[in-house]
């Protein structure tokens, strides 16, 4: 069992991030952004995954921090700053609800009295006088799974740790590079009682091996030796999970190719089924001869002259 620490673009401080204090002026978060961008941006970070993911986080933080208005609601709410619309809204809902049954001196309110508004963010109608808090889902969070092909071929168990919460998956066989999927009640936790929110979940897959991945099939050339390609015969030849043996007919041309069914990648939740392998055979020229071999083979090239 791994246990695996996936980067995780949930709540961050974006002063934080910046290396600014909260009372930063726009232009000390301006020459923060600028200094950074600089120091991450991917052309000067080739094939660096921590200085590309740090890269997103500083262009997230100032497209919050240099907006004033965003700034203002992050200040405010903190890690719930995008739901200030909803929270503001809600409360003023509340208070006018609050003012009208102040002035109802016959009686509580009936059903109708409360909008649709209200009763969708506070349950519906409540008891006279009662102060609901507004419930709110929790936020999602967006995690970057990184693994190896090889890990992919086969469905596994895998722990994640996500804000200090051990997270038990199956990762299903022949899951693809950039595929994302959504593990529910993961993310962050609902504000006043609300559902948590989401866990969002992409896969990186690295390639290391000698085959290329199309779909479900994969792709690999076979150096073939000039007198196995003259004669016929047998070679081994590699595919995913092992060898397999394989008949080569007499005068196999350079460029051919063959197809091993199902012996390519495992089809995404299809328990059982697996995509084709498909070889292209690459004659390999021999080097260094030997004198004798020299003159047989120019003995040969009078045999069928061009």
């Amino acid at each position: 069992m791994t246990n695996d620490n996936p980067q995780i673009m949930a709540f961050i401080d974006y002063y934080k991030i910046m290396g600014v204090e909260k009372g930063a002026s726009e232009d000390d978060i301006k020459k923060a952004y600028r200094k950074l961008a600089r120091k991450y941006h991917p052309d000067l970070n080739p094939n660096d995954k921590a200085s590309e993911q740090k890269f997103k986080e500083v262009n997230e933080a100032n497209e919050v921090l240099s907006n004033a208005e965003n700034r203002a609601k992050y200040d405010k709410y903190g890690k719930d700053w995008q739901h200030a619309e909803a929270f503001e809204q809600a409360n003023q809902q509340q208070q006018r609800q609050q003012r009208s049954y102040q002035q109802d001196a016959s009686g509580g309110f009936a059903d109708s009295d409360y909008s649709d508004f209200f009763e969708q963010m506070f349950g519906g109608s409540a008891g006279r006088g009662s102060r609901q808090q507004v419930k709110f889902r929790g936020q999602d969070y967006q995690a970057e799974l990184r693994l190896d092909l090889k890990d992919v071929y086969t469905t596994h168990k895998r722990t994640l740790t996500v804000n200090g919460k051990n997270i038990r998956l199956t990762i299903p066989a022949g899951v693809q590079d950039g595929q994302v999927i959504r593990i529910k009640g993961q993310g962050g936790e609902g504000v006043n009682g609300g559902p948590n929110g989401d866990l969002i979940l992409s896969f990186s897959i690295e390639n290391n091996t000698k085959f290329k991945l199309d779909g479900d099939n994969l792709y690999a050339t076979v150096d073939l030796d000039l007198y196995l390609a003259l004669l016929g015969g047998e070679i081994m030849v590699d595919t995913f999970d092992g060898k397999v043996k394989l008949k080569i007919k007499p005068e196999t041309q350079s460029g051919t190719k063959v197809k091993l069914k199902g012996k390519g990648f495992p089809v995404y939740k299809q328990e059982g089924e697996f995509g084709d392998l498909y070889l292209t055979f690459q004659l390999k020229i021999p080097t260094n001869l030997t004198e004798k071999e020299k003159e047989l083979f120019a003995e040969l090239s009078k045999l069928r002259p061009i």
